[in-house]
């Protein structure tokens, strides 16, 4: 036995002395980020040789950052080396908190960022936050107190600097011995690869953040080494992805409004979902299976790290949002674009968006200039709009928004096209006890159960909207349109989607699907129902302006028409997976579309030349259209017919947006006042907000509700009749 004592003392580290703790440090640093990985992280590991480089790779850097401090001698190394904890550990601490929301890494655009979304943050961390997630601090605490009560005494003897720069060259190498490691099993990790998952999985967080911050530099060079003749290429590229014109549909909302509803956080699975028998989105499902509407029910959210950003702007531009960061925020107020609002402001139509918080949210102010919106209607347009009972999460509550939002609508000179982003449905789905009007679910997950009381809200605030254009006669002659912008609950949520969908787990191939979300479009007189063509957010663009009769076949951008007879149905993902019509790649698996059976490529040779072929046209997209954007290619082209935009001509100061409506009103006399003798709507529109002394729906009011119209939903066969 005293022999046994005697080699563990031997071999056990003297944390008295300088690298004694800094072993002691390494190993602390370690634990907690490999904790973190396999608890807070879905990084998708599969064998033994990547379980293997996710144990390694937090060692290398905790060497060469910790080793820093053996180059100094006493205290200074000491707190040195605590001080570089703490600053790892807030780093862990941070992503720990972004992935659980956003499924993703922070980046440094992220974090530059952060000004866009600053102001509504702290709820939403708040409701993030879980008590373990401060065990990444413990050992701090600890090795501080064991430090001040002298159970760990300071060495004040220096370290060889010789031992030192060994120290550092042994973390160096063991680096470079995963990142060799990590190649074999992933070639092309660094060039090839847009998932963030990837690089933290085989190389490491800070890692990640390295790479981060030279790709972010890179970016920012490739706009001035950038010229005219990069465009060739993806001109080529796009031209060769055109589609036929379909002939029932082409041209046929001419001249017609467009209203966009952004319906924020929405997820497909909430059409026709219930909750204890009671439907969650009654108004939705109605419009969704209309006769007259066309409603996509394979259509998925591709958005990136700019979430709501990167929605709009594939809607807007036909461009997908950068691999990271948000390309609103990044390059919105300086590049080129040839987006919808301008190319319909050039066919005689008003462009306006409606927002019911600050402008400078993903610095919409400055990049809807950019885009040619006429008007920009944020929260300083709205009466009482800082009336903090008005407004909940990220702006104004979605009923109080609508209705004042219909004020400037009905002065807007016809044809207009509008967006109209709503908020209320946002994370972290908290909604005040007099609007709630249908039970949460009862899944456990607290982050999950109170999104349908959200959604119902937003549903019932459509309805609202809805009833009014049908009563002002706005809806006569309006092409409506609405889709979600990303996923409301993200797949760090599995228990919670599994109960959601009626499953006791979920796959790779379920999450996949989990990534719908709805796009409808309606008008009076439109042949409708439910289309199961395979597309996604960047496909929106050529669709709309096809329907309105306005041709794309000159445009530089990336989506295909959804109503096209020859359409490519692949849908790519941000991150480089993606779903085909055959096919599904997601989370590093691979599954037949249609019946999510999984397959091995190497063992069927037909399937792996379709998806080598997709994952090639999936990649060629996204590096395309990140050159596009990353350096401002669009100023050296521009369309047969269009004028480039000059962001000079817009301001979105509320009193130059109410002159130019009053300037607008004397040109014009085609405005939803003009056409009812020069007298406003707003008496027809009503709203139940209690804030507004309405009377809202209560629970039990929503179940008889639902009871007594359930035999008068239609059914897909109707809609598709």
């Amino acid at each position: 036995m005293q022999r046994v004592v005697s080699v563990i003392k031997k071999w056990w580290p003297d944390f008295n002395s300088t690298v004694g703790f800094f072993m002691l440090s390494v190993f602390l640093v370690w634990l907690k980020t490999y904790w973190a990985y396999k608890t807070n992280f879905s990084l998708g590991v599969q064998g033994t040789l990547q379980e293997f480089l996710l144990f390694l790779n937090p060692i290398p850097t905790a060497i060469i950052l910790l080793g820093i401090a053996l180059y100094f001698r006493g205290r200074i190394a000491y707190w040195l080396m605590l001080l570089i904890n703490l600053v790892q550990s807030i780093w862990l601490f941070a992503n720990m908190l972004y992935y659980r929301e956003f499924s993703d890494f922070l980046s440094l655009n992220i974090m530059g960022s952060g000004g866009s979304v600053e102001n509504n943050l702290g709820k939403s961390i708040a409701g993030i936050i879980h008590v373990s997630d401060f065990l990444v601090f413990v050992d701090i605490i600890v090795l501080i107190v064991l430090l001040l009560v002298k159970v760990i005494k300071v060495d004040k003897t220096a370290v060889q600097k010789r031992f030192a720069a060994l120290v550092t060259v042994f973390g160096v190498l063991l680096m470079f011995v995963g990142y060799g490691i990590a190649s074999k099993d992933r070639s092309g990790l660094l060039t090839r690869t847009f998932d963030n998952n990837y690089i933290v999985k085989y190389l490491g967080l800070n890692e990640y953040a390295a790479y981060n911050i030279f790709k972010t530099k890179q970016t920012a060079d490739v706009k001035k080494e950038a010229k005219a003749s990069d465009l060739d290429k993806i001109k080529k590229f796009v031209d060769g992805k055109k589609t036929l014109e379909n002939s029932v549909y082409f041209g046929k909302e001419k001249g017609k409004n467009v209203i966009m509803f952004h319906l924020e956080s929405f997820q497909q699975f909430l059409i026709d979902y219930k909750v204890n028998d009671v439907e969650v989105t009654p108004n939705l499902n109605a419009f969704y299976h209309d006769q007259n509407t066309l409603a996509f029910d394979n259509f998925y959210n591709e958005v990136g790290q700019g979430k709501t950003a990167d929605a709009e702007t594939m809607l807007e531009t036909g461009l997908f949002g950068t691999a990271s960061g948000s390309a609103m925020v990044n390059y919105g107020t300086s590049n080129t674009y040839q987006a919808v609002p301008a190319i319909l402001d050039q066919q005689g139509y008003t462009t306006a968006a409606f927002h019911g918080d600050v402008a400078s949210f993903w610095n919409r102010d400055n990049t809807y200039k950019s885009w040619g919106y006429d008007y920009f209607f944020s929260k300083p347009y709205f009466k009482d709009a800082d009336n903090a009972n008005y407004n909940i999460g990220y702006g104004m509550k979605d009923k109080i928004f609508l209705q004042d939002s219909a004020k400037y609508l009905e002065q807007l000179p016809q044809p207009f096209y509008s967006k109209i982003i709503t908020v209320t449905n946002h994370y972290p789905y908290d909604l005040d006890k007099q609007n709630i009007s249908i039970e949460k679910t009862t899944t456990g997950d607290k982050t999950v159960d109170g999104y349908v009381q959200t959604a119902r809200y937003l549903d019932q605030a459509f309805g609202e909207f809805l009833t009014w254009m049908k009563k002002s006669g706005l809806y006569d002659n309006s092409m409506i349109v609405l889709y979600g912008d990303h996923y409301g609950i993200s797949e760090n949520h599995p228990a919670a989607i599994a109960k959601l969908m009626g499953k006791s787990s979920v796959n790779s191939y379920d999450l996949a699907n989990w990534q719908k979300v709805p796009f409808i479009v309606h008008a009076p007189g439109l042949q409708g129902g439910i289309n199961h063509t395979y597309g996604g957010e960047i496909d929106v663009m050529p669709t709309i302006l096809h329907l309105l009769g306005v041709s794309t076949s000159n445009n530089v951008q990336f989506g295909q028409d959804l109503l096209a007879p020859n359409r490519k149905q692949v849908v790519p993902f941000r991150n480089g997976d993606w779903v085909s019509a055959e096919y599904m790649k997601y989370g590093g698996n691979y599954y037949v579309t249609t019946t999510g059976t999984k397959i091995k490529p190497k063992e069927d040779p037909r399937a792996k030349q379709i998806i080598d072929e997709t994952q090639a046209y999936v990649n060629k997209m996204l590096t395309y259209s990140d050159d596009v954007q990353t350096g401002d290619l669009l100023r050296f082209y521009t369309p047969e017919g269009f004028k480039k935009v000059n962001k000079k001509d817009y301001s979105y100061k509320k009193a130059d947006g109410l002159a130019l409506l009053k300037k607008m009103d004397k040109q014009s006399d085609t405005t939803l006042i003009d056409q009812h003798n020069h007298t406003s709507t707003m008496s027809d529109y009503v709203t139940d907000a209690p804030e507004l002394g309405g009377q809202p729906q209560t629970i039990q009011q929503a179940v008889s509700s639902s009871e007594s119209s359930s035999e008068e939903t239609p059914t897909d066969d109707a809609a598709q009749q």
